[in-house]
């Protein structure tokens, strides 16, 4: 079993609620909240806690929501290595409306980084990186992060001895793409970023696998995933593509289902599977949590329960 260590930069205290029906200009009347730690490396730590792995988590806190989610962590179960953030560790607010079934989200930006804290993240999660072992980039970054934090990362986590996965999506991903003089182990995203990368739509799996192929020979990443939604995910290799099917679920809340694919992916991988192996584990967990509600992630028995309707196809 290969350790594995997140990286959190942009945690928040995750709120979820509901009220009869959202309007505006008026109070809404909302249901006690439940409130759960949240933020992408956080997420997937939490993930494979509950698929029965463990994941140390590396994150940023600051100030009393700070303090807030680090109890909820250790409530949890979740191994934490904090680092000090300026400010105050943001939150964020889920609202389900009753009436219409809709949800609504709100996330807020998170406090603003200076140098000194880029660099002691950097530092920290080198230091920390289980040699052999997988380091999991997940989430927003906070304003001020430079968009070549990937950049230095990999290559401190590649000098550590470690294997690095990036979950990222927007000015983070492209800077990636356009920037990789060191290039993570696996990057992950979903279809619709792909597209916009590509300029093109990508109407298939097969056009999503094109395109990847694309990537890892231009050497942005050693092996790339594209999420599908309701089709899957595309995994990516130098040897290879594959569209890890989604199980079919009713669709209670969608809060989640990436982290938990990178969870079931991670742990799966860190298991001593195949990559391949690693992307329908992923397909089963994404499956499992937009079957929860709120932020409840995926739950270990619905993951292994819906395993054997994630098919692996070759493209």
């Amino acid at each position: 079993m290969h350790e594995i260590l997140t990286i959190t930069l942009n945690p928040a205290l995750d709120m979820n609620t509901e009220a009869d029906k959202v309007v505006p200009d008026v109070k809404l009347r909302c249901t006690e909240p439940t409130v759960d730690p949240g933020g992408g490396g956080i997420n997937v730590a939490r993930a494979i806690r509950h698929m029965g792995g463990d994941a140390t988590a590396v994150v940023a806190i600051a100030g009393h929501n700070g303090n807030r989610l680090l109890e909820l962590l250790m409530e949890q179960g979740i191994p934490v290595m904090p680092i000090p953030s300026p400010g105050e560790t943001r939150a964020s607010v889920v609202v389900n409306c009753k009436n219409t079934g809709q949800q609504y989200r709100f996330m807020l930006p998170g406090p603003p980084w200076k140098e000194e804290h880029v660099q002691k993240a950097i530092r920290t999660t080198a230091a920390h990186a289980p040699k052999g072992g997988l380091v999991i980039l997940s989430g927003s970054q906070p304003p001020g992060v430079p968009l070549d934090f990937e950049e230095h990362l990999s290559a401190a986590i590649m000098e550590a001895g470690a294997k690095l996965i990036v979950d990222t999506s927007g000015p983070a991903l492209r800077q990636i793409v356009q920037d990789h003089r060191s290039p993570p182990f696996l990057l992950r995203s979903d279809d619709e970023e792909a597209e916009g990368l590509a300029g093109r739509k990508l109407e298939t799996p097969a056009d999503t696998a094109a395109f990847s192929r694309e990537l890892i020979d231009r050497g942005v990443a050693e092996n790339i995933i594209f999420a599908r939604g309701s089709e899957g995910s595309v995994l990516t290799t130098k040897d290879g593509s594959w569209l890890a099917t989604a199980p079919k679920v009713e669709v209670i809340s969608k809060v989640g289902a990436g982290d938990s694919f990178v969870g079931g992916f991670t742990l799966c991988l860190a298991r001593g599977e195949t990559l391949q192996e690693a992307a329908r584990w992923g397909a089963a967990a994404a499956a499992a949590a937009v079957a929860t509600p709120a932020t409840e992630l995926c739950r270990g028995d619905d993951v292994e329960r819906l395993l054997p309707q994630s098919k692996l196809i070759e493209l």
